[in-house]
């Protein structure tokens, strides 16, 4: 059975077996090796450190949930103080009485001592406590990120469940608006929408997807609105990318502010305009889409959800990492995204 830090710090018997090795080597090394040189004195030494264990263990199982369940530290170091200085004259007794007449482990007068003892127990505990409470804390930390990781993923499986039907909502819509109006053309736009299905359903169950498949989908998104208003409302998009093929991004992230775009700055029949412009360098993308506000709005039916569920995924997905302005100023609505991506090797 191989030896890992890892099943150190997974497993709880290795853990106990690790800090016993620690406290011991210490004890070893404090005593100048003392207790292997010959047999004589290594019984004796064993006993002298369990005894110094046992002050350590009593202390970490009785009085230290004190501490962290109780929250009474003045009590906690009270009782401590009390449990040290019993342990520390039962082992001034221990020791001068039967330990040392048996072996050299007294090599110094002052290891006689009270002060000596004393610190032989506060220091032990401090050996013990140390490596214990980081590893409890580790475990706990790991524990919660776990947790918070589930979470996460559950909430971000049920964003996803709630945006594909608003995405095929809104493609649906479009797609009949051009068939009123242009029924010679559908058979080509129910193609383009089939591709766009596609695309959204095969990235359901990826993680990410490479930038420039998701900015593909975007455009092929546009062409479609294009079919569908591009006679009656300006639509400028561009888009640049330093380096192909060296970033990733969430799927389906960047369209609920697209869909937003052409649903409010092109459901009308007055002069609108979307102007939509992306760029990505060194690995930072920058979204920009600028869309007209009609002066007689009309009652444009919206489920809400586009733009909550990607405003909620991008905190889940990049919290720190990116910046989003929204506002509305006269007769324009901006969404800015300054999003930094993902190298391919993380995802």
């Amino acid at each position: 059975m191989k030896w890992k830090i890892e099943n150190v710090l997974e497993n709880k018997w290795e853990q106990e077996i690790a800090v016993l090795g620690f406290a011991f080597t210490l004890f070893s090394i404090k005593n100048d090796w003392i207790l292997f040189r010959s047999f004589q004195a290594v019984l004796p030494g064993i006993v002298y450190f369990f005894i110094l264990y046992f002050h350590a263990q009593c202390n970490r199982f009785f009085l230290l949930p004190i501490l962290f369940k109780k929250h009474k530290p003045l009590i906690y170091l009270a009782f401590t103080a009390i449990l040290a200085f019993f342990f520390s004259v039962a082992l001034y007794e221990i020791a001068n009485n039967y330990l040392y007449q048996t072996s050299a482990l007294a090599k110094f007068s002052h290891q006689k001592s009270y002060p000596y003892q004393l610190a032989s127990v506060v220091g032990t505990l401090i050996c013990v406590l140390g490596p214990t409470t980081l590893l409890k804390f580790y475990s706990e930390q790991k524990k919660q990120s776990s947790e918070t990781i589930l979470l996460n993923q559950m909430q971000l499986n049920s964003l996803r469940s709630q945006l594909n039907p608003h995405f095929l909502f809104n493609t649906f819509n479009t797609l009949y608006g051009i068939s009123l109006e242009y029924p010679e053309r559908t058979p080509d736009l129910i193609m383009k929408v089939s591709q766009l299905m596609r695309y959204q359903l095969e990235s359901t169950d990826r993680q990410c997807v490479t930038i420039e498949e998701e900015l593909s989908f975007i455009d092929s998104y546009i062409q479609l609105e294009k079919e569908r208003v591009g006679y009656r409302c300006e639509i400028l998009y561009d888009c640049k990318i330093d380096n192909e093929n060296a970033y990733k991004i969430s799927p389906m992230l960047l369209i609920g502010f697209v869909e937003n775009a052409f649903k409010h700055g092109a459901g009308t029949i007055e002069s609108c305009y979307v102007r939509i412009k992306i760029t990505v360098e060194k690995g930072k993308l920058h979204l920009n889409i600028v869309n007209s506000i009609p002066e007689k709005k009309r009652e444009i039916i919206s489920t809400k959800i586009g733009l909550k569920n990607t405003k909620e995924r991008l905190e889940l997905l990049y919290p720190g990492t990116y910046n989003l302005d929204l506002h509305e100023t006269g007769n324009t609505y901006t969404v800015d995204l300054r999003l930094q991506l993902k190298k391919i090797v993380q995802c």
